[in-house]
């Protein structure tokens, strides 16, 4: 049976660590662990739900969204494609509805995403890695590599992934040059504007929003304003106990 160098080195340095002893072993793991830390990010969103409430007409954040990701825009509902919408609070919230949370909030709509799991189960079904979580718990796409299957689809329990059953560009009505368009046969969905991101400024929708609503940020960092709410206010989320650990909150 033959081995390629790659294999033969890899098993070498395995063994090199058995025979230095559990010593050295704990030692690297808490090294890992310590420069996993120290750089440690993980992007979340909250959204408060009364203040959203305060214009029910309102889609600035959706509007932002859609120009800033060139999203198209389909007559057909069955066609639709959507990076951030409303849905009714019964809708988004199956399993959390009680007599006295429905009087306030009963058909109301409310804001609805990709989650960005930290347990993603669209991640797991992907046959091409068309679909990844970063680091920083962002959920990807790669619609280079997305075939169509539509398994992440039938496996994300939110509803937060779109197909192009239909060439997407001549459907933009604002076309930004600065974001790549999808083509028809291909997935997508919200990326929590990680572009953005990259060079420091919010997601789209968070800096539209005019009642301030939406809150993002790093729930690594203990001062930061998303982990505030999360120690002060009472919050939800969207099917929890899935298992999924959905990382957008909601403040009822």
């Amino acid at each position: 049976m033959s081995i390629d160098r790659r294999t033969f080195l890899g098993a070498a340095g395995l063994t090199a660590l058995v025979v230095a002893g559990p010593a050295s072993l704990a030692r690297l793991a808490r090294g890992g662990q310590a420069r996993e830390a120290a750089g440690a990010t993980r992007w979340a969103m909250v959204i408060d739900v009364r203040k959203c409430l305060k214009d029910q007409g309102c889609i600035d954040c959706i509007a932002a969204c859609d120009k800033a990701h060139n999203v198209p825009r389909f007559t057909a509902r069955a066609h639709e494609v959507k990076w951030i919408w409303k849905e009714p609070f019964e809708s988004a919230f199956l399993d959390q509805g009680n007599p006295y949370t429905e009087e306030a909030f009963k058909g109301k709509p409310v804001l609805v995403l990709c989650n960005h799991c930290d347990n993603p189960p669209c991640v797991r079904v992907c046959p091409t890695k068309a679909t990844w979580k970063r680091q920083d718990g962002i959920v990807m796409m790669d619609w280079h590599r997305c075939i169509g299957c539509k398994y992440c689809i039938v496996a994300c329990p939110y509803g937060s992934r779109s197909f192009n059953f239909f060439d997407p560009r001549p459907r933009i009505k604002e076309l930004n040059p600065d974001f790549p368009t999808r083509s028809l046969g291909v997935v997508e969905k919200c990326n929590f504007c990680e572009e953005r991101l990259a060079v420091g400024k919010l997601p789209a929708c968070v800096e539209a929003c005019r009642e301030k609503a939406l809150v993002f940020g790093n729930l690594q960092d203990p001062k930061s304003e998303v982990r505030e709410l999360l120690r002060t206010r009472f919050t939800i989320r969207r099917k929890p106990e899935l298992g999924t650990d959905p990382r957008i909150y909601y403040l009822v």
